[in-house]
């Protein structure tokens, strides 16, 4: 993998996860109570379940951070991969791109990486459903292709070392 894409990823993959993660502590922190430690352990309970998730405390937590981060990374991984084959991904106008990558990352989460995780889907609430439709396509799909597009086609080259 060439410099640009490797940056391209960590830039997006970056953005998309802080975006993500803060959006998701502060929502549950407002209209919950949640504390950011509950929020990543709910990441966590995709790999471990509900109940070993929430009894793990703070391990759990850093679990679901990591996890959270290296769902970031992978959907960077794909557009970058994507872009590079097609293009025109690249040409078209990002904030457009970007929308509807976001549209896409928000129907193969709720549609693949959440049913076939250990983790319960939780039951519909209208505020949390427009806030996590908004963060898929406003805070991960448009700083991915962004980064993308910067990473790939905009970026001078940056030159490591002496």
């Amino acid at each position: 993998m060439n410099q640009p894409a490797l940056m391209a990823i960590l830039a997006g993959g970056g953005m998309a996860a802080l975006n993500d993660g803060l959006l998701a502590c502060i929502f549950w922190g407002v209209t919950r109570g949640a504390s950011p430690e509950r929020v990543f352990q709910s990441v966590s309970a995709g790999l471990l379940g509900r109940e070993a998730a929430m009894a793990g405390g703070l391990p759990t937590a850093l679990l679901g951070v990591v996890l959270h981060v290296v769902i970031a990374i992978g959907m960077a991984t794909a557009f970058v991969l994507t872009a590079q084959r097609v293009p025109a991904l690249l040409r078209w106008p990002w904030p457009l791109v970007g929308l509807a990558y976001g549209a896409v990352l928000y129907a193969v989460m709720h549609g693949v990486v959440v049913p076939l995780s250990r983790a319960s889907a939780p039951p519909f609430w209208w505020p949390w459903a427009m806030a996590d439709v908004g963060s898929h396509l406003l805070l991960c799909g448009l700083p991915i292709v962004w980064a993308a597009r910067y990473w790939l086609v905009a970026a001078p080259p940056v030159r490591l070392g002496g």
